[in-house]
């Protein structure tokens, strides 16, 4: 009975706690206005790039939700990401919502192949930032402090020997985390709860994962961090269209509590987030148990809520046979460099046409400009990726596109700025790319012309003799 005792504790538990959370997060959102309006400006640079509201915004949880540990080839990650750069990048907003500190989760982009998402909310809902500086929310935090003393928690818990320190990484100004054993954390969670409210604190206690336990404030959390960025996105009349929250374990049960959300709960999901469900939502039409685990399980919700395109490009065999009814320089970023992955694994057959048609897609007269600095026709890179067929065959080889977004700067033609990544083996890459496409002379069946494409590494650690497109 540990997962339902436990969430006991949390202000989404029960129907009247989950009422007392709301009006306390309507009434923090009242007394801390002013701290709201120092973040606003955040706020608005995230936004700047929609014109209208967002058409879909994710909330997701990373481990083993959006990202699959046991997935060494990461294929369900890699199908999540076309699905949105090719349809959603340009209106739409990505929010990862993490117990992950900063630093663990600057290591989990490092190790997988993420996108990066509009917002990151961090440390089980303690720290909110902003694009890709990650600039921080200084209202939340603001709001945070309000009955909170970290070092009275820290007190209280140093006299529990039960408890055992997480890493420094973890330990955040509004968190503190612990690992207790099962069997230990409901009589810890009740003591701790009495004795912290007893020193004038008000805070909540997550016990996750079976042996995690988070003490934080009161307002905070993955679900009131969303509730507050729901709030601000009102104030600016950009509130999403939907939202659609996705989770495995108990500290993302906070998240299937905020109104008109649509979740899903991944097929792994852990028992303690199915046991909540069973008592608190099984009768919410909105929220799902998905057959498919992690991020295939965050595209099958898409299609079944009807929430907008459902099929990743990854998942379409022949590319060249797209249904398109208009032209979209997004989907033809994400098809170009699908190809350009099969073909390096010859996962597609050796053929004369496909380089017939990749010229077709060039200029006769385009340049790519190497991000070496060398300037080459685009069409002379067409035979050298000729040449390459099959050379990354059986090789843990994969290609992915970031932050594709569009601009239209004429009426037949789009420039499209993306980070474009390669990873072979061990060794990931990357460059800027500014690619300017054109529908001149063509049509949407034949696909957008690629007039002209510049790239820059990353870094100067990113440069990579054998880059060809």
């Amino acid at each position: 009975m540990l997962p339902s005792l436990t969430l006991q504790f949390l202000c989404y538990s029960s129907p009247f706690q989950r009422t007392h959370c709301l009006s306390t997060t309507t009434t923090t959102t009242s007394a801390t206005s002013a701290a709201v309006c120092q973040s606003e400006s955040s706020l608005r640079k995230t936004m700047d790039r929609l014109t209208e509201n967002a058409r879909l915004m994710i909330v997701s949880d990373l481990d083993h939700t959006m990202v699959d540990h046991h997935d060494p080839e990461n294929l369900s990650l890699l199908r999540f990401n076309a699905l949105w750069e090719a349809n959603y990048r340009s209106n739409s907003l990505l929010v990862f919502s993490t117990g992950r500190s900063p630093t663990l989760y600057k290591e989990l982009r490092k190790e997988k192949p993420m996108l990066t998402p509009d917002i990151t909310i961090m440390s089980v809902g303690t720290e909110i930032t902003y694009g890709n500086s990650m600039e921080p929310d200084n209202g939340w935090l603001d709001f945070l402090n309000q009955k909170w003393d970290r070092n009275i928690v820290s007190e209280e818990t140093s006299k529990i020997t039960e408890l055992t320190l997480q890493s420094e990484t973890e330990q955040r100004p509004h968190k503190l985390s612990f690992y207790v054993q099962k069997d230990k954390a409901e009589d810890i969670m009740r003591s701790l709860s009495s004795c912290l409210k007893e020193r004038g604190l008000d805070v909540k206690i997550i016990y996750s994962g079976g042996m995690d336990l988070d003490i934080l404030p009161q307002g905070a959390g993955k679900g009131q961090a969303l509730a507050y960025l729901h709030e601000k996105f009102k104030a600016e009349g950009k509130l999403p269209k939907n939202t659609l929250v996705c989770g495995d374990s108990g500290n993302d049960a906070e998240l299937f509590t905020i109104p008109d959300v649509h979740g899903v709960m991944v097929s792994n999901a852990m028992e303690e987030l199915l046991q909540w469900h069973a008592i608190y939502a099984k009768n919410n039409p909105k929220i799902i148990h998905a057959k498919e685990r992690c991020a295939s399980g965050i595209i099958q919700a898409i299609g079944h809520f009807n929430l907008g395109p459902g099929i990743s490009p990854r998942d379409v065999s022949d590319l060249s046979d797209s249904k398109l009814e208009n032209f979209d320089p997004a989907y033809e970023v994400v098809k170009f460099y699908l190809f350009y992955e099969r073909w390096r694994l010859a996962e597609i057959e050796k053929s004369e046409l496909y380089m017939a048609n990749m010229k077709a897609v060039c200029s006769k007269s385009g340049i790519l400009v190497h991000p070496s600095g060398i300037e080459k026709h685009l069409h002379d890179c067409v035979d050298s990726l000729r040449a390459c067929y099959g050379d990354k065959r059986g090789q843990p080889f994969r290609v992915w596109v970031d932050q594709v977004l569009p601009v239209q700067v004429g009426s037949d033609a789009w420039l499209v700025k993306f980070k474009k990544w390669e990873q072979s083996g061990g060794e990931r890459v990357c460059c800027l790319t500014t690619a300017l496409l054109s529908s001149k002379d063509v049509t949407v069946a034949d696909g957008l012309t690629w007039v002209h494409v510049h790239q820059t590494w990353l870094n100067e650690a990113s440069c990579n003799a054998g880059w060809l497109f």
